[in-house]
């Protein structure tokens, strides 16, 4: 199944509980959230404090898609910031397998983010660990 979720990198973080609101009000089932760090991807973004506070403005799930170097060391306060998914990218984990065991620990449904360029074969082995996938378009 495909599903299209709304992002709120695109929005403005001014107004982040309007633009969640209008997401949900145009039928978002899920808000994406773009945490990046400023090392595995060039922009800096967002962590635990402001997952914390859209968890409070929102029913939806939250999505949190780790652009950032030792996404493990993340996990457990995304956990108690209120996401519920968190999606880390292949090619930022030493052991896929550990980080998406780690995230379904905390009880959060684990993704994987994949680059265009990445064969989609190498995730094989990890499927039955994974609840979502994701393929980078930007």
């Amino acid at each position: 199944m495909v599903e299209l979720v709304p992002s709120i990198l695109s929005a403005d973080f001014a107004h982040l509980a309007e633009q969640i609101q209008a997401a949900e009000r145009g039928g978002g089932t899920v808000i994406h959230v773009d945490v990046m760090d400023g090392h595995f991807v060039p922009n800096i973004t967002i962590g635990p404090p402001v997952v914390a506070a859209l968890r409070k403005v929102t029913k939806l799930p939250l999505d949190c898609h780790l652009m950032i170097e030792n996404p493990d060391e993340f996990i457990p306060a995304l956990a108690d910031a209120g996401a519920n998914w968190i999606s880390v990218h292949y090619e930022a984990c030493r052991h896929l397998h550990r980080s998406l065991e780690l995230i379904a620990q905390h009880g959060m449904r684990p993704g994987v983010v994949i680059n265009p360029a990445t064969r989609v074969n190498l995730l094989i082995d990890i499927l039955p660990l994974v609840h979502h996938v994701l393929v980078m378009s930007v």
